[in-house]
């Protein structure tokens, strides 16, 4: 009898790994990553397959997944934005936060676990944030997509570093502050390190930081000399910043919940003139389409 791996212990599969959770031929999985089908990351150069976007494409798949019961707890998933942050705080709308990146909200949303997951997810093949994600792991749920911001990406950097790193190629031999692998900011710089010819066995890496706050703190502070984060947070607590990408940055959002008065509360807040005052305060951010549906189930 043949000894078969344990799938669960790896973040990543691979293309034979993937066959035998599939109980397909190779030749299939190659099929399946050229259409699109099927979630993967050419990001080291070879055809890679994460694990949690797998289980969740085939259990979407399915007829028969089972659907939440009962009404969702008053939970924000997903990634943590700042801004969105400071609305739920300051519109006390009674809505709790567990902010453990984009991968891990898309599936604790499908699971039932909240009202709503931030993400920003970007879709290299498109081009696209987060559209392509939603509509294929949440086709069959009672969601929408709204839009939220437009938020500045860059590097952010320590100030003896001001004027010496002008590029994501210029990180090498520096200490880096990367985020969680479910992260949208950590499998987009991974995506952008590759295409700017930046190995990322060139890093030295510190322990991952849980939120876009608490990596730019840990630059502030001297941890580390660069983290691949917000303007706003950069500009905030008044460390250099190099522009790389603007990215969207939209919330899912289950219909149900959406009429409940928690996230009624929240909304209504961020229509508020004390709301939009803040906002155009803070450096980074784009709400020209704030509310706007971008797609529903």
């Amino acid at each position: 009898m043949t000894d078969h791996p344990d799938l669960t212990q790896h973040e990543f599969l691979t293309v034979r790994e993937l066959a035998e959770l599939l109980r397909i031929k190779e030749r299939k999985v190659y099929d399946l990553a050229a259409s699109g089908d099927v979630p993967v990351s050419r990001a080291t150069g070879k055809l890679l397959f994460p694990r949690r976007e797998v289980e969740a494409w085939i259990a979407s798949a399915s007829s028969g997944a089972p659907k939440p019961a009962g009404p969702r707890p008053a939970i924000c998933l997903g990634s943590h934005d700042p801004l969105l942050e400071w609305a739920i705080r300051q519109s006390r709308c009674g809505l709790a936060s567990f902010f453990e990146g984009s991968l891990d909200g898309l599936e604790r949303f499908r699971a039932g676990e909240g009202v709503m997951a931030g993400l920003h997810i970007h879709d290299e093949a498109s081009g696209e944030w987060n559209l392509p994600h939603v509509a294929k792991v949440c086709a069959g749920e009672n969601a929408a997509l709204v839009s939220w911001a437009r938020r500045s990406r860059g590097l952010v950097l320590r100030p003896q570093l001001d004027g010496k790193v002008k590029g994501l190629k210029d990180l090498a031999g520096h200490m880096f502050i990367p985020r969680q692998k479910d992260t949208g900011t950590q499998q987009l710089f991974e995506t952008l390190a590759a295409d700017a010819a930046l190995s990322l066995g060139d890093l030295r890496v510190t322990e991952t930081a849980p939120s876009e706050t608490d990596a730019v703190i840990a630059v502030a502070e001297g941890r580390g000399d660069a983290t691949f984060g917000l303007e706003s947070l950069a500009r905030q607590y008044g460390l250099p910043f190099i522009p790389i990408i603007e990215e969207r940055f939209d919330l899912l959002v289950d219909r149900r919940s959406w009429f409940e008065p928690q996230v009624q509360r929240m909304i209504a807040f961020c229509r508020s003139d004390s709301f939009l005052s803040h906002a155009g305060h803070v450096a980074g951010y784009r709400l020209d389409d704030l509310g706007e549906v971008r797609w529903n189930a």
